[in-house]
Protein backbone atom coordinates (compact mmCIF):
# COMPACT_ATOMS: atom_id res chain seq x y z
CA UNK A 1 0.00 0.00 0.00
CA UNK A 2 0.62 3.69 -0.36
CA UNK A 3 0.51 6.41 2.12
CA UNK A 4 0.11 10.28 2.49
CA UNK A 5 -2.10 12.75 3.79
CA UNK A 6 -3.46 15.92 2.50
CA UNK A 7 -4.42 19.42 3.81
CA UNK A 8 -8.00 20.78 3.15
CA UNK A 9 -9.66 23.68 4.63
CA UNK A 10 -11.87 26.27 4.58
CA UNK A 11 -9.37 27.97 1.77
CA UNK A 12 -11.53 28.10 -1.37
CA UNK A 13 -10.28 25.99 -4.52
CA UNK A 14 -11.62 28.05 -7.41
CA UNK A 15 -11.82 25.73 -10.51
CA UNK A 16 -12.65 26.03 -14.19
CA UNK A 17 -16.67 25.91 -14.76
CA UNK A 18 -19.08 26.06 -17.67
CA UNK A 19 -21.10 28.88 -18.47
CA UNK A 20 -23.42 29.79 -21.02
CA UNK A 21 -21.50 32.37 -24.25
CA UNK A 22 -21.71 35.50 -22.71
CA UNK A 23 -22.37 34.68 -19.29
CA UNK A 24 -19.54 35.36 -16.76
CA UNK A 25 -19.39 32.53 -14.15
CA UNK A 26 -18.87 33.22 -10.23
CA UNK A 27 -17.23 31.17 -7.76
CA UNK A 28 -17.36 32.23 -4.39
CA UNK A 29 -13.88 32.63 -2.87
CA UNK A 30 -12.59 33.08 1.18
CA UNK A 31 -9.65 32.92 2.63
CA UNK A 32 -9.81 31.27 5.60
CA UNK A 33 -6.90 29.03 7.28
CA UNK A 34 -8.50 26.55 8.98
CA UNK A 35 -7.68 22.88 8.15
CA UNK A 36 -8.11 18.94 8.63
CA UNK A 37 -6.26 16.78 7.31
CA UNK A 38 -7.04 13.44 5.44
CA UNK A 39 -4.81 10.24 5.89
CA UNK A 40 -5.39 7.31 3.01
CA UNK A 41 -3.28 4.68 1.80
CA UNK A 42 -3.79 2.81 -1.40
CA UNK A 43 -3.28 -0.22 -2.81
CA UNK A 44 -3.32 0.57 -7.27
CA UNK A 45 -3.60 -2.86 -7.91
CA UNK A 46 -6.75 -3.82 -6.53
CA UNK A 47 -8.17 -0.20 -6.10
CA UNK A 48 -8.36 -0.63 -1.97
CA UNK A 49 -8.24 2.52 -0.71
CA UNK A 50 -8.64 3.12 3.71
CA UNK A 51 -8.33 6.63 4.52
CA UNK A 52 -9.33 8.83 7.79
CA UNK A 53 -9.78 12.29 8.05
CA UNK A 54 -8.03 14.23 12.03
CA UNK A 55 -7.35 17.35 12.87
CA UNK A 56 -3.32 17.27 12.11
CA UNK A 57 -0.74 15.42 11.53
CA UNK A 58 1.81 14.11 13.80
CA UNK A 59 3.29 10.81 14.95
CA UNK A 60 0.57 10.34 16.93
CA UNK A 61 -2.02 10.12 14.29
CA UNK A 62 -0.13 8.23 11.85
CA UNK A 63 0.30 5.90 14.71
CA UNK A 64 -3.72 5.97 15.10
CA UNK A 65 -4.49 5.58 11.15
CA UNK A 66 -1.75 2.99 10.25
CA UNK A 67 -3.49 0.91 13.43
CA UNK A 68 -6.88 1.42 11.70
CA UNK A 69 -5.28 0.21 8.44
CA UNK A 70 -3.69 -2.81 10.36
CA UNK A 71 -7.15 -3.38 12.01
CA UNK A 72 -8.91 -3.01 8.77
CA UNK A 73 -6.69 -5.67 7.04
CA UNK A 74 -6.16 -8.10 10.01
CA UNK A 75 -5.35 -11.32 7.43
CA UNK A 76 -2.65 -9.48 5.50
CA UNK A 77 0.92 -8.36 6.14
CA UNK A 78 1.44 -4.63 4.59
CA UNK A 79 4.54 -2.97 3.48
CA UNK A 80 3.38 0.95 3.49
CA UNK A 81 5.12 2.82 0.91
CA UNK A 82 5.33 6.75 2.18
CA UNK A 83 7.54 9.82 1.72
CA UNK A 84 9.61 11.53 4.22
CA UNK A 85 7.35 13.12 6.65
CA UNK A 86 8.82 13.73 9.84
CA UNK A 87 5.59 12.09 11.45
CA UNK A 88 6.82 8.75 9.37
CA UNK A 89 9.99 8.17 10.98
CA UNK A 90 9.19 9.73 14.81
CA UNK A 91 10.62 8.06 17.40
CA UNK A 92 7.38 7.99 19.10
CA UNK A 93 5.00 6.51 16.21
CA UNK A 94 3.80 3.31 16.45
CA UNK A 95 3.96 0.55 14.07
CA UNK A 96 1.94 -2.57 14.08
CA UNK A 97 3.46 -5.92 14.07
CA UNK A 98 2.24 -6.91 10.43
CA UNK A 99 3.17 -3.75 8.94
CA UNK A 100 6.65 -2.46 7.49
CA UNK A 101 7.26 0.86 6.57
CA UNK A 102 9.09 1.58 3.54
CA UNK A 103 10.27 4.85 2.45
CA UNK A 104 9.89 6.37 -1.20
CA UNK A 105 13.47 8.45 -2.34
CA UNK A 106 13.78 11.83 -0.96
CA UNK A 107 11.70 14.45 -3.10
CA UNK A 108 10.03 12.10 -5.13
CA UNK A 109 6.29 12.39 -4.60
CA UNK A 110 5.55 11.94 -8.25
CA UNK A 111 6.29 8.33 -7.28
CA UNK A 112 3.26 8.17 -4.89
CA UNK A 113 -0.25 7.24 -6.50
CA UNK A 114 -2.25 8.69 -3.12
CA UNK A 115 -1.13 11.64 -5.00
CA UNK A 116 -3.68 11.30 -7.70
CA UNK A 117 -6.10 10.46 -5.45
CA UNK A 118 -5.76 14.08 -4.13
CA UNK A 119 -6.39 15.88 -7.68
CA UNK A 120 -9.74 13.65 -7.73
CA UNK A 121 -10.86 14.54 -4.58
CA UNK A 122 -10.36 18.61 -5.39
CA UNK A 123 -11.09 18.45 -8.08
CA UNK A 124 -15.01 16.33 -7.99
CA UNK A 125 -15.75 17.65 -4.17
CA UNK A 126 -14.17 20.13 -2.81
CA UNK A 127 -14.08 23.12 -6.13
CA UNK A 128 -16.01 26.01 -6.19
CA UNK A 129 -17.47 25.26 -2.91
CA UNK A 130 -17.42 27.68 -0.14
CA UNK A 131 -17.64 25.96 3.18
CA UNK A 132 -19.51 27.60 6.29
CA UNK A 133 -16.86 25.60 8.83
CA UNK A 134 -14.57 22.92 9.25
CA UNK A 135 -17.09 20.66 10.14
CA UNK A 136 -19.13 21.42 6.55
CA UNK A 137 -15.93 20.67 4.93
CA UNK A 138 -15.26 17.58 6.50
CA UNK A 139 -18.72 16.42 5.73
CA UNK A 140 -17.40 16.86 2.11
CA UNK A 141 -14.59 15.28 2.26
CA UNK A 142 -16.01 12.15 3.85
CA UNK A 143 -18.53 12.04 1.17
CA UNK A 144 -15.71 11.95 -1.36
CA UNK A 145 -13.77 9.89 0.17
CA UNK A 146 -16.68 6.95 0.88
CA UNK A 147 -17.49 7.62 -2.61
CA UNK A 148 -13.55 6.67 -3.85
CA UNK A 149 -13.83 3.74 -1.41
CA UNK A 150 -16.75 2.17 -2.73
CA UNK A 151 -15.53 2.13 -6.43
CA UNK A 152 -12.06 0.44 -6.51
CA UNK A 153 -12.03 0.45 -10.14
CA UNK A 154 -12.21 4.38 -10.24
CA UNK A 155 -9.67 4.24 -7.66
CA UNK A 156 -7.11 1.27 -8.90
CA UNK A 157 -7.41 3.76 -12.65
CA UNK A 158 -6.55 6.94 -10.32
CA UNK A 159 -3.59 5.12 -8.98
CA UNK A 160 -2.29 2.07 -11.13
CA UNK A 161 0.52 3.28 -13.05
CA UNK A 162 0.19 1.57 -16.75
CA UNK A 163 3.67 0.69 -18.06
CA UNK A 164 3.77 1.68 -21.94
CA UNK A 165 4.92 -1.99 -23.49
CA UNK A 166 7.27 -0.74 -26.37
CA UNK A 167 7.22 -2.96 -30.04
CA UNK A 168 10.36 -3.45 -31.39
CA UNK A 169 10.42 -1.48 -35.08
Amino acid sequence: MFQDEARFGLISDPRRVWAPPGIRPEVPVQIVRQYSYVYAAVSPHDGVLDSLVLPDVNAERMSLFLAAVAQRHADEFIVMVLDGAGWHTAGDLTVPERMRLQPLPPWSPQLNPVEHLWEEVREKWMGNYLFANLQAVERQLVRGLISLERNRRQVASLTGFRWIRRIPL
